[in-house]
């Protein structure tokens, strides 16, 4: 039996994670932990996430330590902010708990931080900016296409609900890193976000136009065009449920713990395709 705890288990990922993880005949969840004061604290966390008693109680991350020491799960799950995820996984770490994070907006400097405590503990980790299965497929096929249409104009659509914090999307940012590369292009140089109003002048070649939708309730959507003189073509993904998210990241739970490549920060792209090779 896979034991897992999950961090930002209150919110609207952490949620489907814990039905998720409930719901399979090999895990079971076993610390809920939501952000230091929440005003969950002490609720079971199978009836925050609405599939009855679990009998696992909601504690603060400021109790982090505390409860991996008495529950000692064998996967941490992080879908909280970047300052907090880089906290949750040094004490995951420093207990020896392999993690899977889904938490987006780290920067250099925090993903460096998270990458040293998984080296200096020796432990399994997976970290991704989109769980999903497919969005991990669009990524190969937009490398791929970066690759073979490098002469051709490059702009990414990203759309979210209007209460994600973070812009453009973590999966934005990855995969416009991913064709800069494939196409030839510094990333750094050639990423324009948005465009300001007045006149701009010809469109730069070799730029790559990145744009965020906020609005509603949209899951999450992703497009990527190229456009060329005489024909254009797009890469869409469309998540039609947080769900999908979910069954992405119970994958990776697997994927740990089976303590694959520990040390080393590996991507859903090792637990998609290294499961296929």
């Amino acid at each position: 039996m896979i034991k897992v705890a999950v961090c930002g288990a209150c919110g609207r990922m952490g949620k489907e994670i814990v039905r998720a993880v409930s719901n399979q005949e090999d895990m079971k969840v076993v610390a809920a932990i939501d952000a230091p004061g929440t005003t969950l604290e002490g609720q079971d966390i199978g009836e925050v996430a609405g599939i009855g008693k679990l009998g696992v109680k909601v504690v603060g991350a400021d109790k982090i330590a505390e409860v991996l020491n008495e529950a000692r799960p064998d996967v941490l799950v992080d879908f909280t902010v970047a300052e907090a995820a880089v906290q949750n996984v040094k004490a995951a770490a420093k207990a020896k708990v392999g993690v899977v994070v889904g938490t987006t907006g780290l920067s250099k400097d925090q993903m460096e931080e998270l990458k040293e405590a998984v080296r200096r503990e020796n432990i399994s980790a997976v970290v991704s900016s989109n769980m999903s299965v497919g969005v991990n497929v669009f990524f190969k096929l937009a490398e791929e296409a970066g690759r073979l249409l490098k002469d051709y104009d490059i702009e990414i659509i990203e759309a979210h609900h209007r209460k994600k914090i973070d812009a453009p999307s973590g999966t934005a940012l990855k995969v416009a890193q991913i064709i800069a590369e494939s196409s030839g292009r510094d990333f750094e140089d050639v990423a324009r976000f948005g465009r300001p109003r007045g006149k701009l002048g010809e469109r730069p070649t070799g730029e790559i136009g990145i744009h965020s939708i906020r609005g509603g309730g949209i899951v999450g959507e992703h497009t990527v065009i190229f456009a060329g003189p005489e024909e254009r073509l797009e890469l869409v993904h469309r998540a039609q449920s947080r769900r999908v998210f979910a069954s992405g990241t119970v994958r990776a739970i697997r994927h740990v713990a089976k303590g694959s490549k520990p040390g080393t920060v590996q991507s859903m792209q090792d637990v998609i395709f290294g499961e296929t090779a």
